[in-house]
């Protein structure tokens, strides 16, 4: 990452004015300067300079009026899923930064860059192309803390090729995007990027999947036209290894049916005589459409490839890790068919939620939901108030941005963690404060904070107590008749769900609900809820006519 790209220059400007500019402000070059209509080219001697070079002369230096923008320079074929951001706050907290970069997808990798600036600097690895395209829109020039985000591509030699030009001279590639200052050019049609395979396979063979030096993975990407990330550094000691595989369909298949193979070969020659399955992460999101109405779409896919197929309960979700295992049993060629079904009804319901999407701007595809990783946010605005333990509160309401309807959430969290969530000086419930009108945001950071401050145990899950205040007439219906619909809540949210009784309606005629459990369980009922009591209301307005009188009922 050694040579920068220099944009926003004027015509008037020549390879001598810049090497004069880099000479006042002390930045080493090497070579000439590569001077083109609107922007330059030059090399420096290592990373460490061209990081000086950015941090002193991008937005803040002129020459010949104009501000220059000075940043890495990415071919376009390594334009793929690594991103740096700078001029972050130097006092903001990982968590926050951390919360902000999951909103555009599932950040791999993220790394701080040491710099001489007192703002830091991360270099980040979204896992899909896509993902690191919307979070460089979305927070370049994105204001944090009184600091404008600086967000740039760096180079990915990881990076698939890219398909060739349809037409137009041979050899030449665009750039993408016209940078600033640089001549525009048509920008060519975007291909849609296919959501990766992602599957587990057990600690022991994953050195038998890497091979020596790395030699039998790069067969395999190189047969298959993918590229594999075998994520060893996670969850340490753990007895099984995610493997995330960017391709095409048919190379997401060649490439898992390849790895099976491997792993088969390597348990005859080692004598392990354990069943290995076919284990596919799929994100909560997709899980029930691919199990259908009824188990329909899963019996189908056991019964046209002679698997057996299980899901990991929703019990298992937590904040951290919001996919499920699907283990897929069976010979290697039915685990393998069985795999491009999975997948192809995975897919099918990723491109169902981005044309959703692409409809209703308010809805975030299934990769990348609103409610880290859940839920789309097409909800009403909503507000969370934080309490502690009977009688003691907390309250922290953040009004909803702009939304015709907002609804009040009531969180209790142990008393001795009122401290923590409100962090130094108040820091860490300021910081909740910017997921303003996003409840499941707020919830889950609050989730999250408890489990990192070590309020419960390494194995133990997070659950909370929540109170969602409901029309005292609507308390029935979320009751059901004899129950029905409380419990239907509870065997499908996993969470307990009380309406107490003998309540006092309050002054604005609401009773309480009351949610205990973990995140998910707890998003899951209240949303449900929510819905029950939109339903209500529909209900309520069609029996009004616009002259507020009611209509008389059929009989």
């Amino acid at each position: 990452m050694n040579k920068l790209y220099i944009g926003n220059l004027s015509e008037d400007a020549s390879p001598v004015e810049l090497q004069s500019l880099f000479e006042e402000w002390k930045i080493p070059f090497s070579g000439q300067f590569l001077v083109k209509s609107g922007y330059a080219f030059v090399d420096c001697p290592d990373e460490k300079v061209a990081m000086k070079a950015i941090d002193t002369l991008s937005g803040k230096v002129e020459l010949h009026g104009k501000v220059l923008e000075v940043e890495h320079s990415v071919p376009k074929r390594q334009r793929s899923c690594k991103l740096q951001i700078r001029n972050i706050p130097p006092h903001m907290q990982w968590e926050v930064l951390d919360g902000l970069l999951a909103q555009y997808g599932s950040v791999e990798s993220c790394e701080q860059v040491n710099t001489e600036t007192e703002t830091a600097v991360v270099n980040l690895r979204y896992a899909a192309k896509e993902q690191a395209r919307q979070a460089m829109e979305k927070l370049n020039g994105f204001l944090m803390e009184n600091h404008t985000l600086k967000v740039t591509y760096i180079p990915d030699e990881t990076a698939a090729p890219d398909v060739p030009q349809l037409s137009g001279r041979q050899g030449f590639v665009p750039r993408g995007p016209p940078r600033l200052g640089s001549p525009g050019v048509s920008a060519r049609p975007r291909l849609q990027s296919d959501i990766p395979l992602r599957m587990l396979v057990p600690t022991q063979f994953v050195g038998a999947i890497i091979g020596k030096e790395g030699a039998t993975i790069r067969s395999i990407t190189k047969q298959t036209q993918s590229k594999i990330d075998i994520h060893r550094k996670e969850n340490a000691g753990a007895a099984e290894k995610p493997i995330t595989i960017h391709s095409t369909p048919e190379g997401c298949s060649a490439a898992c049916k390849t790895i099976m193979e491997i792993m088969q070969k390597e348990a005859a020659d080692t004598k392990f005589t354990e069943e290995i399955p076919l284990k596919i992460l799929a994100h909560n999101n997709f899980v029930g459409r691919l199990i259908g109405k009824e188990g329909r779409n899963l019996k189908k896919i056991e019964q046209d490839t002679e698997t057996k197929i299980t899901i990991s309960p929703l019990q298992d979700l937590t904040l951290y890790n919001p996919e499920r295992t699907v283990t897929v049993k069976g010979s290697i060629e039915a685990c393998a068919k069985a795999e491009e079904e999975i997948m192809k009804k995975i897919r099918e319901s990723y491109e169902n939620d981005v044309a959703a999407m692409n409809l209703q701007s308010n809805l975030i595809p299934g990769l990348n939901l609103s409610a880290l990783g859940l839920f789309p946010s097409s909800s009403p605005g909503m507000n969370t108030s934080v309490m502690s333990g009977p009688g003691l509160a907390a309250q922290s309401g953040y009004p909803p941005l702009g939304q015709p309807e907002s609804e009040t959430v009531y969180l209790f969290i142990p008393a001795l963690a009122v401290g923590a969530i409100i962090g130094k000086q108040g820091q860490h419930i300021k910081q909740l404060s910017r997921f303003a009108g996003a409840s499941i945001k707020a919830q889950g950071r609050i989730f999250g904070k408890l489990k990192e401050e070590n309020f419960f145990g390494p194995k133990e899950e997070v659950k909370l107590e929540a109170h969602i205040k409901v029309p005292a007439y609507a308390a029935g219906r979320v009751i059901g008749k004899g129950g029905k619909t409380v419990n239907e809540l509870q065997n499908l949210t996993s969470a307990e769900v009380v309406v107490p009784r003998d309540q006092t309606p309050d002054e604005n005629d609401q009773v309480i609900v009351k949610i205990t459990g973990h995140f998910y369980a707890s998003q899951l009922a209240q949303r449900k809820i929510q819905e029950i009591l939109s339903q209500v209301k529909r209900q309520q307005q069609q029996k009004v006519v616009p002259g507020g009188q009611s209509l008389q009922r059929r009989k």
